[in-house]
Formats: C-alpha cells, structure tokens, sequence
C-alpha cells in the first residue's frame, strides 16, 4: 500500500501531537509530585512551629508564674518587715551616711514625740533629740558599734515634754563586702524606770525621815505645849506694861512652833491609805473651787482642762495634794506684774497607763536649779511658809505609786506635773 504525502503528513502531525501530550503530561505529573511536596513540606513545618509556640508559650506562663511567686515573696518579705519594726517596743532608726533618717518606727516616734505623719525624709533635727543624734553620728565616725549607753533628752516646755530617760544601741549598718552605709539604733525609754527607782527610793527616805524626827518632834511638841501652858498661866494684866509684849510674843512664837511642829508631824507620820476609786477630774474641779474666789478677788482664775481618768488611791489625801499645789501657785502668783492664772491640765496616756496631770500659773517660776529642793522639808521662798506644802505633796504622790516634777509652765510660770497610775 502506498502511503501519500497528505498521509505522511497526518503520520508526522499525529506524532507531534503525541510527543506534545507526553510533554503536557510529563509537566503536569511534576508539577503534581511538586505541590504534594511543598504540601508535606509545609504540613511538616506548621506542625514544628506550632510545637515551638506551645513550648514557648508554656515557657512565658512558668515565667510569669515565676515572677508573680517572685513578687509575692518579696511583696510577704516586706510586709513582715514593715510589721516586725511596727511592732518593735523599742524605738527603731536608721540614718544614712549623710545624716538623713531613713526609717523610724512608730514607737520611736512616740518616744521622740513626734507626729505620725511626718515622713523621715522631712524630718528636721531638734534640739531636743541632739543627744541621741550624737551618739549615732559618733558611731558613723568611729565605725565601731556603741552598746548600753544612757541618754538623756532635755525637757520641751513648748511641747510640754518632761526630761526622757533612753538606753541606747547603735551598729553600723555595713553590706556584704563591708561598705558602711549607714547607722541603725535601737533606743528604749527608761523613763518609767527610772521614776520607779526614784519612787523607792524617796518611800524609803520618807519612811527613814518618819521613824527618825517623828520621836524627837512629839517630844519637841511637849515642851513647846509646857512653855505655852505657863505663858497662860501669867496674867498680863498683873504684869508691868513693860513685860506685857515679852509674854505675848512668847505665846505667838509657841503658837507658829507647835503650828511647824503638828505639820512635821502630818509629813513624818507613815501614809495610811484608804483605796478607792477616785475621779480626777472631781477632786482637780473641788481643789480649784478652794481658790477660784481668792484668785477672782485679785483679777484672775482658775481653770480646769482636758480629759481626766480614775485612779485608786486615797480622796482624802489626793485632794490635799492637789489643794496645796492650787494654793502654792495662787500664793506664787501674788504681787506680780499679771493677775493670777492657774491652769489645771490633764491628759491620758492609754499606752502607758497613767494620768498626767500639770498645775500651770503665770507667776515668776522656779529655776532649773532650785526645781529639786523645792520638795525638801522646810525649804520655802515665802517669808510666811513652812516649807511642807510641796514635800506633803510629794510623799502623797509617791505613795500612790506616782510622780512630782517641776517644770515650767507655757506662761511662763512654774508647772508642777503629777503623773498617777490609772485604777484597773
């Protein structure tokens, strides 16, 4: 059979197209083969990141767990050591190098009698507290820790703070590689202490005093009694005019003597006391009611203030003490430049436990150096005195378990401050 060139043509043509399929379809396998590639390829890696992003989400959770168990430690490591200085008795500061408080407690605030809300970073040196800071600045200087050291703090008229009596530690505050950054003190108010020690100690010299000179005044008492009798018996009617004043200025002398001599008597005698529950704030208002119309003739006053407690002790005796102090301050104001203004003041220390009483006038005051003999039997400044006024009162203060200090009053006057244990 021949084959024609249209035939060969068709033969070529058909050929072409064959090789041209094979060529479509080789192409379209690879590319097939390609993509199921790519897909398996980009399957494999979606399921390693997501595997990477789980690993390092859970890795961000335990930090963050990690961190906030962190902060909460450090948060719970605070708050103790905010409440361990809170609650320290003993008052707590901390000074940098450059003198600057850094912490101070609440107690130690209460003992410096400063106010709460004063931040330490404001906190000004006083003259008041000059003592205390001396001793921190002498163990920034010298780097060596100063143990057991005694401390007084000066009286505050203004703020009518009493003289403060403080143990004192101070370290220095070093870090680990031995750089001293500071100072950290720890200081205790030894008042209460040392009023305890002074009120043993002047019971026993009282009740020395009583069984020493109680004998020899009732003695005393008896003679001056013998020679008053027999002035008596003189009648200065029989006498010479000349005699007369001799035997009357005997009868007054023995008269002032035994006057000195049952008042001694009253103070030596030993303290017998009744107990009962008593109101301050009745005997201060009863006490001042006795001179109120002696000061008012003379242009002044007497008042009562502030918050007053009950304390167990004796009304009797309790209202003589504080009889005698109204009527010392009223006989101190007399013949100054200013009416006589006394002032009875009473505050509350709960912390404590005491009433802290102060008979303030306006009259010349007591110096600094006479404020501890003005208790003495028989010292007085009064042409008329006795000089047992404030020495009863002392003895009645003490045997309540209590306290009499001079000080000086906002007026400028003398202030006689009385602190009693509140009852219950």
């Amino acid at each position: 059979m021949t084959i024609t060139p249209a035939g060969y043509s068709l033969l070529l043509l058909t050929a072409f197209v064959g090789c041209l399929a094979a060529v479509v379809m080789f192409a379209f396998l690879r590319f097939v083969a390609a993509a199921r590639d790519t897909r398996h390829a980009m399957r494999g890696e979606g399921m390693e990141t997501a595997v990477l992003s789980a690993a390092l989400q859970e890795a961000v959770v335990k930090l963050r767990a990690q961190e906030r168990a962190t902060a909460a430690r450090a948060e719970a490591s605070e708050r103790l050591s905010g409440e361990i200085i809170s609650s320290l008795t003993s008052g707590l500061l901390v000074v940098g190098l450059d003198g600057a408080i850094r912490i101070l407690n609440p107690a130690g605030r209460r003992i410096l009698a400063l106010p709460e809300s004063l931040a330490p970073e404001e906190y000004q040196r006083a003259e008041r507290e000059r003592p205390l800071l001396a001793v921190i600045d002498e163990c920034l200087q010298r780097r060596t820790a100063i143990v057991r050291r005694a401390v007084v703090l000066p009286e505050d008229l203004e703020g009518g703070q009493g003289a403060t009596f403080l143990g004192v530690g101070v370290s220095p505050l070093t870090d680990e590689d031995g750089q001293l950054h500071g100072a950290i003190c720890l200081f205790t108010d030894l008042t209460a202490v040392k009023d305890l020690e002074e009120q043993l100690r002047l019971k026993n010299s009282l009740a020395t005093v009583g069984e020493l000179t109680a004998g020899i005044a009732h003695e005393f008492r008896n003679g001056l009694a013998t020679i008053h009798g027999y002035s008596k018996l003189l009648d200065l009617k029989l006498l010479p005019e000349a005699y007369r004043p001799y035997v009357e200025g005997i009868r007054a002398e023995t008269d002032s003597l035994s006057q000195v001599v049952t008042n001694f008597l009253n103070f030596a005698r030993p303290a017998q006391l009744t107990l009962t529950d008593v109101d301050l704030r009745a005997i201060c208002e009863r006490a001042a009611d006795e001179i109120r119309s002696d000061a008012r003739a003379l242009g002044g006053d007497v008042e009562v203030r502030g918050e007053f407690g009950v304390v167990e002790g004796d009304e009797v005796l309790l209202r003589q003490a504080f009889s005698n102090l109204l009527r010392n301050a009223l006989e101190a104001c007399i013949g100054g430049p200013a009416p006589p203004h006394i002032v009875i003041q009473s505050d509350l220390d709960p912390a404590a436990k005491v009433s802290r009483l102060a008979v303030n006038d306006n009259g010349p005051g007591i110096a600094p150096a006479l404020r501890e003999r003005v208790f003495r039997p028989f010292y007085t400044s009064k042409r008329s005195g006795t000089g047992l006024g404030l020495a009863l009162v002392q003895k009645i203060i003490v045997f309540h378990n209590g306290r009499v200090v001079v000080g000086g009053s906002p007026t400028g006057g003398a202030s006689l401050q009385v602190t009693l244990p509140l009852a219950g």
